[in-house]
């Protein structure tokens, strides 16, 4: 037999190179089982991240299409609102033009029966200043048979004047 063999520490070597090797075959189902498990936890933490990314791209996308649809309703109403002013304006414009038409014919109105009025005062005037010289001149220049057919005259014409 050769002589390493009777040295202890030969024993010692080879028990553990045996130890050790049962370790490591002990220990590698533990360890793959273990980085097995690890690396399936780490997928599905992988996984689950995919599907939050997909869900927040879909809200994101929907987020802004709903963005996009309020852009469009508030244009919308903004040029709805343009036209409810314009055609605000143009009606108050129809109204004060019917206003200003409406005052402009009360003042012509207004114009023409002062002036018809007036019309009337001086002719109203006239006939009595007519009538007070009238009265004046059949009291002292004319005799009775001429005053009677003047007071004839007129009465005959007072039915056109009065017209």
């Amino acid at each position: 037999m050769p002589h390493f063999m009777h040295d202890p520490e030969f024993w010692v070597l080879i028990a553990f190179v045996i130890a050790v090797g049962f370790l490591v075959y002990k220990t590698t189902g533990m360890l793959t089982g273990a980085l097995d498990t690890r690396a399936g936890k780490i997928k599905s933490e992988l996984d689950e991240a995919q599907r939050l990314k997909e869900e927040a791209q879909a809200r994101l996308a929907e987020f802004q299409r709903k963005q996009r649809d309020a852009l469009k309703e508030a244009e919308e109403i903004v040029a709805q609102a343009k036209i409810e002013a314009e055609r605000n304006a143009a009606q108050g414009a129809r109204d004060l033009e019917a206003a200003i038409e409406r005052r402009k014919q009360m003042a012509i109105e207004k114009i023409a029966l002062t002036e018809a009025k007036a019309i009337a005062d001086i002719r109203n005037s006239a006939v009595d200043l007519a009538i007070s010289a009238l009265g004046h001149v059949l009291v002292q220049d004319l005799d009775a048979s001429r005053k009677n057919a003047m007071i004839d005259e007129a009465i005959a014409a007072l039915p056109p004047t009065l017209h």
